[in-house]
């Protein structure tokens, strides 16, 4: 069978041919709208963990103690707050408490600063000073958990009731 020309096709033809996806449209906004709305369930938030820290700088031990925290939104030294919860880059399905985070509330509650550059590719912070005392082109802060190097950013680890987080002064090889 032989199609007919578009420019033979009537203009009432057309007009039922385009009006037919936007009521099919229609029809389901009203249904949702139709739908009763129930409410989002509420983000519960992780349980707060404990953590050793050990920080590290050029002139010995800055910080070394035990921080209890949660993954939350932190805020270094020169601004730019983000969240860090172990949800960044869709590392974890659930939030949690991370290395960055546990440094930031160390950093609030013993009166030192800490500061990094944000990665938005990464979504996550390299930590570049603690306590004034900044990486330079030969030694930088070195992540580590239970003495490890991580192979994710401070933002994305999720950290278990008495992990051991340190960020040490580390010598570039």
């Amino acid at each position: 069978m032989s199609r007919m020309p578009i420019s033979r096709i009537g203009a009432r033809t057309r007009v039922r041919r385009a009006a037919a996806p936007l009521a099919a449209f229609a029809l389901c906004l009203a249904a949702a709208a139709a739908t009763p709305a129930t409410a989002a369930a509420p983000v519960a938030a992780a349980d707060p963990v404990t953590v050793s820290l050990l920080l590290t700088g050029p002139g010995g031990t800055v910080f070394d103690g035990e921080v209890t925290t949660t993954g939350h939104t932190v805020t270094p030294a020169t601004g730019g707050a983000h969240l860090c919860d172990g949800t960044n880059l869709d590392a974890n399905p659930a939030a949690g408490a991370t290395p960055t985070a546990a440094l930031d509330d160390a950093a609030d509650e013993n009166g030192f600063d800490w500061d990094g550059v944000w990665y938005a590719s990464f979504e996550d912070y390299l930590v570049t000073s603690v306590a004034g005392q900044a990486q330079t082109a030969d030694f930088f802060y070195l992540l580590s958990v239970n003495g490890a190097p991580t192979s994710v950013g401070g933002c994305q680890l999720l950290l278990d009731e008495g992990d051991e987080v340190a960020y040490t002064w580390t010598e570039v090889s």
